[in-house]
């Protein structure tokens, strides 16, 4: 406990605190761009991304060792990490444009094709003479305790100009997602958006392969915006929650994997971003499990309470428990089941909302306040004076035997 607080409070040593800032810094920049592609419903991409940078790096590794006899070189491993990433995203895009497959074949095709190639690449490189050879398999599910200090800061510098690349182009990225005829019509042009949109992507899984490494590096660009739309419905606010949840994810994942010798930290990091995740689809409350649950039992108590009210208004036999329930719990009945004065009256009042929502659907069939309030909701909160007075010179006489 005592090593997990020192990494929290950034007293752990100089590299653990220059790892966990790098890893924040990708989280956040992971957040940000991973809203984006996921308005824009292109989510997946991101994984068939992830999977084409093992032949890239394979191959670097390759070149590297046979170069200078270690393969483990940073900068030449995400060169050819991003290379490899980059032909990946050229082909996803070229067979869903020139092609009648679809966007999703085209990922599958993609990324098992790639992977595929890597994993033989993979093999031959454990039969080559070079060293680092088991420092490259860090890069398939992420390593921080044998990282350098530069490549560290080389990682951090990376995701702190890709965050300052997002923030300014964050307006166009939301103007494409949201409308990209309207988008066209401003002169923006949306291919163009779109692949830089994917650049950025693809920016964040290649600086995140030595932190989570290419299998689990997705998930810093689709969980962290998916729990932040548990909490908000304005586009720049779910970016910006995005970008501390990733944040966030990054911190308690990489200071985690301190605490003892062998934790992996890709997967603590995911496992933080998917706690985050759960904590927000149970407790949101607009969104979350909970929240919902009790808006359902609200909505049953108020659908049950006006059913029990205009039972008593036409003098009907009530034998639904609940709603006896509700009307006792309001004062409406006595224990015997006899309407108090308070209960006719509210019956008298809801019978007549009743037939004034009637005719208000008889009169305005296609009108949209209708279909969303469904006669739940006093009329006196959704029409204007006028209108209901209108409805009230309009409503026929009470049929015989009403109260």
């Amino acid at each position: 406990m005592e090593t997990w607080w020192r990494a929290l409070t950034f007293t752990l040593g100089y590299n653990t605190s220059l790892v966990t800032i790098g890893s924040m810094l990708l989280g956040a920049a992971g957040g940000m761009i991973g809203s984006f592609v996921l308005l824009r419903k292109r989510s997946l991409v991101s994984d068939a991304i992830s999977h084409a940078t093992l032949p890239g790096l394979a191959l670097a590794f390759i070149l590297a060792g046979l170069w200078q006899g270690d393969g483990r070189w940073l900068p030449g491993l995400l060169l050819g990490a991003a290379l490899s990433a980059a032909v990946g995203l050229w082909a996803v895009q070229t067979i869903s444009a020139r092609t009648r497959l679809g966007e999703d074949a085209a990922i599958g095709a993609v990324l098992s094709s790639f992977f595929a190639f890597g994993v033989v690449l993979i093999t031959v490189i454990q039969s080559m003479q070079v060293t680092g050879q088991a420092g490259l398999t860090g890069y398939l599910v992420g390593a921080t305790a044998g990282m350098l200090a530069s490549e560290a800061q080389l990682i951090a510098l990376c995701a702190l100009g890709l965050l300052l690349a997002i923030f300014v182009l964050r307006r166009d990225f939301l103007l494409v997602c949201f409308d990209a005829e309207f988008a066209r019509t401003q002169g923006v042009s949306t291919g163009r958006v779109d692949l830089l949109m994917l650049l950025l992507l693809m920016a964040v899984v290649v600086i995140g392969l030595k932190v989570t490494g290419l299998i689990l590096i997705v998930a810093l660009a689709i969980i962290p915006p998916v729990t932040a739309r548990f909490w908000t419905d304005r586009p720049l606010r779910m970016v910006a929650l995005a970008a501390l949840l990733g944040a966030a994810a990054g911190y308690l994942g990489v200071t985690l994997s301190s605490v003892q010798e062998g934790l992996p930290t890709g997967p603590l990091v995911v496992l933080a971003s998917f706690s985050l995740f759960m904590a927000s689809f149970l407790f949101s409350p607009w969104r979350g499990v909970l929240a919902t649950l009790l808006a359902y039992q609200r909505f049953r108590r108020r659908v049950h309470l006006r059913q029990g009210l205009l039972a008593l208004a036409r003098e009907e036999p009530i034998f639904d428990n609940l709603t006896l329930k509700l009307l006792r719990r309001q004062g409406y009945i006595r224990r015997d089941g006899v309407a108090t004065l308070p209960g006719q009256a509210a019956a008298r009042d809801a019978e007549h909302e009743e037939r004034l929502w009637s005719l208000y659907r008889e009169r305005h069939p296609d009108d949209a306040l209708q279909q969303e309030h469904s006669g739940l909701t006093p009329i006196a909160r959704v029409l204007s004076p006028d209108a209901i007075m209108a409805l009230e010179a309009q409503l026929p006489p009470r049929p015989e035997g009403g109260r």
